[in-house]
């Protein structure tokens, strides 16, 4: 059975559900785990407000086991989905939405500094919208909770649809402004990304949604041969800012290559990527910040932005099924 559904995921399939087997994040990062333990390797996180189809249940600890939008699977506490009818959740997908737009913030018990927290949140939580209340907007959890988060750190739904800058420029900058931010393995927020989870991050704060790790990122969008014809060093020309490249280590006799690294190119020969912690650095040689260790396992690139919402596994909320059902 789990071939099944490892096989599945690699195809990009939303797995069967059960009768009301459906969730919604309620916890401003939710961690999956590989097996229902707190001592389980850490495999992805999912946000809050993130609708979920839930694939079974632990017996033991009442842990399921989910499948987020980009069809990934891994087990959570059940403290981190609440659980819903078909109804309900079709319902929170129809309602109108805050989307957290700032890196952190914090939702309050009151519409005032000084009230008390009810939750922290991160850039891409989403939140019921109730009304606002002079500076803030009055949210809602897909557990009941409510309160109220400053306007500057969120935006309605409707209208931050309506201005979502999708290009490379933007992006970039997007992703520029989390330099310094930790490494964490699998992790997908703010709070600390690996290397597929800083793009997987930066992207889905633009509304992209894409594979979460390197190795099924790397087959989406164009790819573009950086090594034209066997050669010994890479040919960056045909690079655009906001290409993503992949690093790792080379097939040999026929074999595929192996990709276990990914980051942004910014063009003039840098890149910025998650390792340690966010950082940008060179593959010219000349250069004081080059990286000598990745440009020497830089594999390819692929381009993905002109392919969303078409090709499977590169699309929005707007189009993903999992908003929409």
């Amino acid at each position: 059975m789990k071939r099944l559904l490892t096989l599945l995921l690699v195809l990009g399939a939303a797995l069967p559900v059960p009768a009301q087997e459906y969730g919604i994040v309620r916890l401003s990062v939710c961690n999956m785990r590989s097996t229902p333990d707190y001592d389980a390797e850490m495999v992805s996180q999912a946000l809050l407000g993130t609708p979920v189809h839930i694939l079974r249940t632990n017996e033991g600890n009442g842990w399921p086991e989910i499948q987020s939008p980009d069809t990934y699977t891994g087990w959570v506490h059940k403290a981190g989905i609440q659980r819903m009818t078909r109804a309900e959740y079709a319902d929170w997908n129809a309602a109108e939405k805050v989307i957290v737009t700032a890196l952190f913030g914090t939702v309050l018990d009151a519409p005032s500094r000084t009230a008390g927290t009810v939750s922290d949140v991160v850039a891409g939580d989403r939140l019921r919208c109730l009304g606002s209340a002079g500076r803030y907007w009055k949210v809602g959890f897909p557990d009941g909770r409510e309160g109220y988060l400053r306007k500057r750190a969120g935006e309605r739904e409707s209208v931050w649809r309506k201005s979502l800058d999708q290009s490379a420029e933007a992006i970039l900058k997007t992703a520029r402004s989390m330099t310094g931010f930790p490494y964490l393995w699998a992790g997908m927020s703010p709070k600390g990304m690996d290397c597929s989870g800083f793009v997987r991050a930066t992207l889905a704060i633009h509304d992209i949604i894409i594979p979460r790790d390197a190795s099924q990122q790397a087959p989406k969008g164009q790819r573009i041969d950086l090594f034209p014809g066997g050669a010994a060093a890479p040919d960056l020309s045909p690079l655009l800012p906001g290409d993503l490249l992949f690093f790792g280590r080379r097939g040999e006799n026929g074999a595929k290559d192996r990709v276990s690294h990914v980051a942004f190119y910014l063009g003039d020969k840098r890149f910025i990527h998650s390792l340690g912690l966010v950082t940008v650095a060179s593959m010219d040689p000349e250069a004081p910040d080059y990286d000598a260790y990745n440009t020497g396992r830089l594999l390819f690139a692929c381009r993905i932005l002109p392919w969303i919402d078409r090709q499977d596994g590169l699309n929005t909320t707007a189009t993903n099924p999992y908003y929409h059902e």
